[in-house]
């Protein structure tokens, strides 16, 4: 499961088209998810991207300017 501290304030996260502005949303998803699933969700984080997990489709915009996802 994730906690607050790994998703930074920064990170613009959404999920199944809608951003998702409260964190919770995505710590009580987070519940759901195998240990594997986790650690790639936080590597995605860092990077940013397009992927799904459980059937929900996320795109994961990074803090800073990473123009390869635009």
């Amino acid at each position: 499961m994730l906690s607050k501290q790994s998703i930074r304030g920064t990170v613009k996260i959404h999920m199944d088209g809608e951003l998702i502005k409260d964190k919770e949303t995505i710590i009580n998803e987070s519940s759901l998810w195998e240990e594997k699933e986790v650690d790639f969700f936080k590597k995605m984080i860092k990077q940013g991207g397009k992927f799904s997990i459980c059937g929900h489709k996320y795109f994961i915009i990074p803090n800073g300017d990473n123009r390869s996802l635009a």
